[in-house]
């Protein structure tokens, strides 16, 4: 999970500088800046193609409240379940949602700390990298990462999406994660794997722990292809956490990748985030796309 040592060594970690000349920096800037100009207008496009509604979805512990996504007029998509980081169901969570809708998918974005309080009051005033706030998130993350928590969760919330009149049940689902919602896809991934037929994890931590709960333990359980990003950081911290996933897949007879992003931080996939790396977070979205158009059909 996303824990208190990996954003300190988040903090900590230098990523090498390579000196460039005055034009390579100029090709550089250029290059940035037309990606920024055209990921801001596939955002406007998302914004005026795609249907968003706040929906409540009752759960065995509770009623969750959550962010619906779908493409606008008549037709029916797969189904995508997005797990946030852990900041929770916040605005950039819904930009991801809404991005994705546009690309022919009905998408549920929850907010995973429900059982603590709705968004985003569940989490306002808080912030991660203030250490007295820290304790209170892990306390929130607690409620969806302990024990039997997204098997109860991401059953009902993908039953919630294929009752959707959007969703078409026929083709298959997909889940995706980010940062404590790595551990969260695998989890999805083994308990509907009837359903899941796509999974990716961007900088998700704790993939791979010491314990009986470790989720790639889960591995075998799962019928999903499954692409995980790994942070150079957490790397760093972690050298053999991608040796041991891409063995558990091999021994498994799975189909998946995992690769280390050279330069992009844990976080690097959010924007807002002080290591927000855009070309990096453009690559992964390219690759949860292309998997997604693979596999959901």
């Amino acid at each position: 999970m996303c824990d208190d040592e990996i954003h300190q060594f988040e903090g900590t970690l230098r990523v090498p500088e390579t000196p460039l000349s005055r034009r390579a920096f100029g090709l550089s800037a250029a290059a940035a800046a037309s990606l920024s100009a055209s990921v801001a207008a596939t955002m406007a496009h998302a914004q005026a193609t795609v249907t968003e509604k706040d929906v409540d979805i009752k759960t065995a512990d509770g009623v969750c409240d959550a962010a619906l996504f779908y493409p606008s007029g008549k037709g029916k998509w797969p189904a995508v379940l997005i797990w946030t980081d852990i900041g929770g169901l916040r605005p950039v969570f819904r930009d991801m949602g809404r991005r994705l809708a546009a690309q022919g998918y009905v998408v549920l974005v929850p907010n995973p700390f429900y059982r603590g309080g709705r968004a985003p009051g569940v989490t306002e005033g808080l912030d991660f990298s203030k250490a007295e706030d820290r304790p209170k998130f892990m306390k929130l993350a607690g409620g969806i990462s302990g024990p039997g928590a997204v098997e109860t969760d991401a059953p009902a919330f993908l039953a919630f999406l294929d009752a959707q009149p959007q969703t078409d049940k026929k083709k298959g689902a997909g889940t995706q994660g980010y940062c404590m919602g790595g551990p969260l896809v695998y989890r999805t991934a083994a308990v509907s794997a009837d359903r899941i037929r796509a999974g990716v994890t961007c900088h998700g931590g704790g993939l791979v722990t010491q314990t009986p709960a470790s989720p790639h333990l889960l591995i075998p359980k799962m019928k999903a292809e499954i692409y995980s990003a790994v942070a150079a950081n957490d790397d760093a911290r972690a050298p053999t956490d991608k040796d041991v996933l891409k063995k558990a897949f091999a021994d498994a007879g799975k189909t998946a990748r995992v690769e280390v992003y050279d330069g992009c931080n844990h976080g690097w996939c959010v924007k807002g985030s002080a290591v927000y790396n855009e070309a990096g977070a453009e690559r992964a979205w390219k690759e949860l796309s292309d998997l997604y158009k693979k596999k959901l059909v």
